[in-house]
């Protein structure tokens, strides 16, 4: 397929939707939904999974412009950039 000027525009919202589509990254952002600003302990502890795999998927949402991190002294709180992605979460679980 040739890419034109019209599917060019879409390339952000695709490399958006490519980074949420992934289990633990939308328990992530479901949990920052409805709990953040929120750090990488927090979510590792409330999501159960190892540190370094909470660090490499928030890694990710932030490249993405998903997150918005925040640092406070030695601690990063991570919270949605908009809460449009909350509301995508919402539409996936009613669909």
């Amino acid at each position: 397929m040739v890419a034109t000027p019209h599917f060019k525009s879409f390339e952000k919202q695709t490399e958006q939707l490519r980074a949420i589509a992934h289990p633990v990254r939308l328990a992530i952002l479901n949990l920052l939904y409805r709990q953040a600003p929120l750090t990488v302990t927090n979510i590792h502890e409330a999501l159960s999974i190892e540190q370094a795999t909470a660090s490499h998927h928030l890694r990710i949402l932030r490249q993405a412009g998903i997150l918005q991190p925040q640092r406070e002294g030695r601690f990063a709180y991570y919270a949605l950039k908009s809460d449009t992605f909350g509301e995508i979460l919402e539409l996936l679980e009613n669909s």
